[in-house]
């Protein structure tokens, strides 16, 4: 296993549609799974696209920590080939930060529930309905597969910012608006 370089926003595998994984059970993308892991490890965080590790294929890891879990935590989890429904027009607001975007977080609006419809590495076909922040991480990295980067999404760049800034004055901030019907998947 090995831990990848991590692309920043600026790089051109960023803004391309990845390609379709043709075998999720293969040797190559059974490696990449697994570097990708070591990966998001490594660099802390709860998402990992494999056009992030310079592999533009549709492909991406994510968890959800107890401390963000809206009920149960979601352990380790390998997404290939996904498809993603909103259910409903519901959009709410929430800070994101990027692993290709490292040290700026901002605040995005994201559909509160949506439904994941996608391969594992086994190749198996898994559908599940997800929302809160479990939602929020699936569409990030379901973004990083069309080529888009949260910026992309935002509706009022008052609440975009360095780490650092955004926690020490977020409650400062005027409060944003919860819908922005420019914010479709």
């Amino acid at each position: 296993m090995a831990v990848l370089k991590i692309a920043r926003m600026g790089h051109p595998v960023l803004l391309e549609r990845a390609a379709e994984v043709a075998d999720p059970t293969a040797p190559d993308i059974a490696r990449l799974i697994r570097d990708m892991a070591e990966t998001l490890e490594d660099a802390g965080g709860v998402g990992l696209a494999a056009p992030q590790v310079f592999t533009s294929t549709r492909l991406f890891l994510y968890l959800v920590p107890a401390s963000r879990a809206d009920g149960d935590e979601v352990k380790l989890t390998t997404v290939i080939n996904p498809v993603i429904r909103p259910l409903g027009d519901a959009l709410e607001l929430g800070w994101e930060g990027c692993l290709s975007i490292p040290g700026l977080r901002a605040a995005v609006p994201r559909h509160k529930r949506i439904q994941l419809d996608y391969v594992d590495a086994t190749g198996a076909a898994i559908s599940r309905t997800v929302s809160g922040f479990h939602a929020r991480v699936v569409q990030h990295e379901f973004d990083h597969l069309n080529g888009v980067l949260y910026p992309m999404r935002m509706s009022d760049f008052r609440y975009f910012g360095f780490d650092e800034e955004v926690a020490r004055y977020s409650r400062a901030l005027p409060e944003p608006e919860t819908t922005a019907p420019e914010a479709r998947l």
